[in-house]
Order: structure tokens, then C-alpha cells, then sequence
């Protein structure tokens, strides 16, 4: 390899190439290899780095980052359903371990490793036994529950028509939102349904869906749609029909449905009017308030029921 004569130019970032090209925005030397298009000729790639990081990144309405596919978070959180829901049926559905840790209980029961539960047996007498164990609850050493069972399902059609919901409702709140604030508003519902679950459904029943983190979804659209002035109609009439079929079929949890609604409508209202000069600033604020409000109602619960 050959050395350029002395005082001849040489690219800034390869001492060994002769080159009598200036970056046009620095004017240091350029060879080919370090020359970057510029809106007037070439600049070298450090001052295209620093021109990227200074130009404003683009939003969207509400404040998130404009990214090239809006549904990217909706996939993941269908994928994660979906990949737990597979490992529940393959370890056993009801009796399945993954089960017992993921459903949300408010208390413990002793339970067989068919899924039969004994209601009215404290957690040492089950274990005095030989077949039963005791399977926590939120109240007595699974907080997690609240979490974890929004992306627990065990019958396919439950699944099915979540992940549906969750597909046809999630990339529409990701263009408005942004992919942080989506989620933050899906995981915020699904605890929201979580407590009110938590404070009103039966103490020893499981509880396990995603639908009061869609039902949040559906309450959040109706906030935009209020915001904009836009029809809300067909979406209230969707969302009077879910309410219809909640309280129809068996086995389906209002509570949840109930608490995912008023907790996604609430934090709609936080992303969709805060100023826009602080924007930022009060939906972290606002946020942060609702789920420190969802944290002490699980305090609060979890002392009533010790």
C-alpha cells in the first residue's frame, strides 16, 4: 500500500487514500468510501450523524414516534398469548402448572394435578396431604397474577377472538399513540381489569384473558373518537354488544371486562389532552398516577383478604 506524497490531502478517516474532496459541511477531506450525499453535494459521515440526531424525529398525534409498521407491538403481544397459550395446552390445560402460576386467584386453593381445586381446605391441611398442593394466590404470594394472566387463555375460541380484537383494534391505537404509549395503555388496562377482578370476583376463582386489556383498547377509541369529533356509534354499538354477550354467556368475567374499560378510557383521556407544550411530561405524570392508584388498590385488597 502505497503513501500519498507529503502535503497532499488525505481522507480524515483513512490516512493512506489521496483525495481532493471536502466534506461540505466541515470541509475535512473525503475519500469515495467516506463520501455521503448531502442535499449540496457530499458530506463525510460524521456530520451526516450529527445532522440526523439534530433533525426533529417525526410524531404522531399524541406525542409517540412515527415508525414504519404500526402493528409491530399488536403482533408481539398476539405472539406472547399465543406462545403461552400452546405451553399451557402441551403441560396439561387446567391441571397444567403454568396454570396454576399464571391464572389469577385471589386466594391459594389446594389443588389436584387434574385441575379439581378443594374449596374449603386452608393451605396446612393441603399439604398435609399426599395428592393435593397449594397453588398461591395474589393475596398470599402471587402478586404477578395480575400481569400474567392477561396473556393467559385456555379454551381456543376465548383466544381466538381476543387475538382478533387485539388485531383489529391495536395498530389503529399504535399509529395514534406511538409503540410506548400503546403499550403502556394495554398493559395499564389489562391491570386495570386485574384489580377490579382482584376486589370483585370470587376469592378462590381463577380468572385468565386478555379482555379487559381489549376491552381498554375499545374504551380508548371511544375517548379519540370524542377528542376528534368523530362517529362513535358503530364503536359504542360494538362495544354494547361485548357488554350484552358479557353478562349472556357463562363463565365470562364482567369484572374484568368492566375495570379494562374505565382504566382504558382513563388513560385515553391522559395521552389524548394533555397540553401539547408539556405533553410529554403530563402523560408520564398522568400515567405513572393511574398505575400508582392500581398499585394501592392491590395493597388495599391484599390487607382485607389477610
Amino acid at each position: 500500500m502505497s503513501t500519498p506524497p507529503v502535503g497532499v490531502p488525505t481522507c480524515y478517516r483513512h490516512s493512506d487514500r489521496e483525495t481532493w474532496i471536502r466534506c461540505q459541511r466541515c470541509e475535512r477531506p473525503i475519500c469515495p468510501d467516506c463520501m455521503r450525499d448531502a442535499a449540496v453535494g457530499f458530506q463525510c459521515p460524521d456530520c451526516i450523524a450529527e445532522g440526523n440526531r439534530s433533525v426533529r424525529q417525526a410524531k404522531t398525534a399524541y406525542g409517540g414516534r412515527i415508525t414504519g409498521n404500526p402493528g409491530v407491538v399488536s403482533i408481539a403481544l398476539i405472539g406472547i398469548n399465543v406462545v403461552v397459550w400452546v405451553a399451557i395446552m402441551a403441560s396439561g390445560r387446567y391441571g397444567s402448572r403454568l396454570y396454576e402460576l399464571f391464572a389469577l386467584a385471589a386466594r391459594g386453593a389446594c389443588r389436584e394435578s387434574n385441575g379439581g381445586w378443594y374449596p374449603f381446605v386452608d393451605k396446612a391441611s393441603c399439604q398435609s396431604g399426599t395428592t393435593a398442593h397449594w397453588a398461591a394466590g395474589v393475596s398470599d404470594g402471587a402478586p404477578w397474577q395480575l400481569l400474567t394472566s392477561m396473556f393467559t387463555h385456555v379454551g381456543p375460541l376465548h383466544l381466538g377472538f381476543n387475538m382478533l380484537a387485539l388485531w383489529v383494534l391495536g395498530p389503529q391505537l399504535e399509529s395514534l399513540f406511538g409503540r410506548g404509549r400503546y403499550l403502556a395503555l394495554y398493559l395499564l388496562s389489562g391491570l386495570a381489569g386485574s384489580v377490579a377482578v382482584y376486589w370483585l370476583s370470587g376469592e378462590q376463582t381463577t380468572t385468565v384473558g386478555a379482555s379487559g386489556a381489549v376491552f381498554g383498547l375499545m374504551g380508548a377509541l371511544v375517548v379519540v373518537g370524542l377528542k376528534v369529533g368523530g362517529n362513535v356509534q358503530s364503536l359504542l354499538m360494538w362495544i354494547g354488544l361485548n357488554v350484552v354477550l358479557t353478562f349472556s354467556l357463562p363463565n365470562v368475567s364482567w369484572q374484568g371486562h368492566f375495570g379494562g374499560l374505565v382504566g382504558g378510557a382513563a388513560i385515553a383521556a391522559v395521552l389524548v389532552f394533555a397540553p401539547k407544550e408539556r405533553r410529554t411530561a403530563l402523560q408520564v405524570a398522568g400515567l405513572t398516577a393511574i398505575g400508582a392508584a392500581l398499585v394501592v388498590a392491590t395493597v388495599l385488597r391484599t390487607v382485607v383478604l389477610s
